[in-house]
């Protein structure tokens, strides 16, 4: 999973999966929901990111792996 903030655009997107969106559906004003070939959830973009979502903070709790920061 990878979070993606573009600050030029003030759009956040959540990368789910590797695989390439195939479909993609509005479910409210500026949240994307991006599907692949077989309907499953690979991404969310979300447009106005600094108006809906807090993020100068993340918490990750619960998993396994690892966590990596890359600067832009």
């Amino acid at each position: 999973m990878k979070l993606a903030y573009h600050p030029d655009t003030d759009s956040l997107y959540i990368d789910l999966a590797e695989q390439p969106s195939a479909e993609s559906r509005e479910i409210s004003e500026g949240i994307v929901l991006d599907y692949d070939s077989a309907g499953n959830l690979v991404g969310i973009d979300i447009d106005n990111a600094s108006q809906k979502v807090q993020l100068q903070r993340l918490v990750v709790t619960g998993l396994q792996g690892t966590v990596e920061k890359h600067a832009s």
